[in-house]
């Protein structure tokens, strides 16, 4: 039966990614840190700039228990920059939405990370657009 060791070339792409992966976590703490949020705040934060989002909804998007996001989404309410509403398709869901200070502390957010902005503007719109499609492959 032929070995099912991985090539030379597969290992150094999932170290790379392993990575790229490492230095965006540090980066986005270090970014969050910045603006007096845990990383998972800040997590929670951006994905409600994007839209209104069910507690539950929440917790399956970053692979939690919603125990956890509950006491997230309590702290950034706490703060004013988040804000639990009725969802007005069905009144007995809470979503949790951002609230204007939450959308600029977002912004601002975003603003600071540099480590993924600053390598992918060294790569052309192709590449960029390339790398795009083959991650989405990669991820199913």
């Amino acid at each position: 039966m032929p070995s099912r060791r991985a090539d030379p070339l597969t290992l150094e792409v999932v170290e790379l990614i392993g990575d790229v992966v490492a230095r965006y976590h540090q980066e986005y703490e270090h970014a969050a840190a910045s603006h007096q949020l845990t990383g998972a705040q800040a997590r929670v934060l951006n994905l409600l700039s994007l839209e209104p989002t069910a507690m539950r909804k929440i917790a399956q998007k970053l692979k939690c228990e919603p125990s956890n996001v509950t006491g997230i989404v309590d702290r950034l309410e706490s703060r004013g920059l988040v804000e639990r509403r009725p969802d007005p398709a069905d009144r007995r869901v809470k979503l949790a939405a951002a609230t204007e200070a939450g959308l600029q502390t977002a912004d601002r957010l975003r603003e600071s990370l540099d480590f993924a902005r600053e390598p992918l503007a060294g790569l052309s719109t192709a590449e960029r657009t390339a790398l795009r499609d083959l991650l989405r492959r990669m991820l199913g």
